[in-house]
């Protein structure tokens, strides 16, 4: 079992567990985009929060992000057009609802915009988590093989110690899942949710 050192040093960085996403009302749910893989993560998510919260640790979440350009149309890559047509004006815009972590999630201690698989990559998450003097990471949220394995690989090269939920984390499909999770043990250490509450309750 992975044990935390110090929680205090700790966050549970939950990678884009947002309403455009997961509610009904989101631009996925609108699309009838969904997964229910993915939508059992909040039940597994809830409860690991509280415990790290208990312990003295850190709640971070990431926030994926579609920067109004002209007019409000968002600024979206090629590549996700053509993956998500559906997706417009609005939709998972900076305050809005779509864009804001799910309700069984609140409240975060730190919330982080990102524009890319990758919540590292040209956001302030670095400089907020040594602010905070966090050193670990345990991770969670989806999807697996996009946005979760983008940040802990660049977790991993910034040199924080990283613990992937094997069972908090998720994607569109079984196979890309486990594919992302043999590929992450390689540079992370990982554990199940369970696993990670019974060693906080513990301490």
């Amino acid at each position: 079992m992975t044990i935390i050192d110090n929680p205090a040093r700790a966050a549970f960085l939950i990678c884009d567990m947002q309403n455009d996403f997961l509610h009904p009302r989101g631009a996925y749910g609108r699309a009838g985009i969904a997964a229910p893989a993915i939508a059992a993560l909040p039940a597994r998510h809830k409860p690991l929060a509280h415990a790290l919260r208990r312990a003295g640790g850190w709640i971070v979440s990431t926030h994926f992000t579609l920067v109004p350009g002209k007019a409000g149309e968002p600024i979206i890559a090629p590549h996700l057009k053509r993956l998500r047509p559906f997706l417009g004006k609005g939709d998972f815009a900076p305050g809005s609802f779509g864009h804001d972590l799910i309700d069984e999630l609140k409240p975060a201690d730190l919330s982080v915009e990102k524009v890319a698989y990758s919540a590292f990559y040209m956001s302030r998450l670095e400089w907020a988590l040594r602010k905070a003097g966090i050193e670990t990471l345990v991770v969670g949220g989806i999807v697996t093989n996009g946005g979760v394995a983008s940040t802990v690989r660049d977790a991993h090269v910034r040199e924080f110690h990283t613990i992937v939920l094997s069972d908090g984390c998720a994607a569109f499909s079984e196979s890309a899942h486990q594919s992302a999770l043999t590929s992450l043990a390689t540079i992370s250490a990982t554990a199940s949710c369970a696993d990670m509450i019974s060693a906080l309750d513990k301490r």
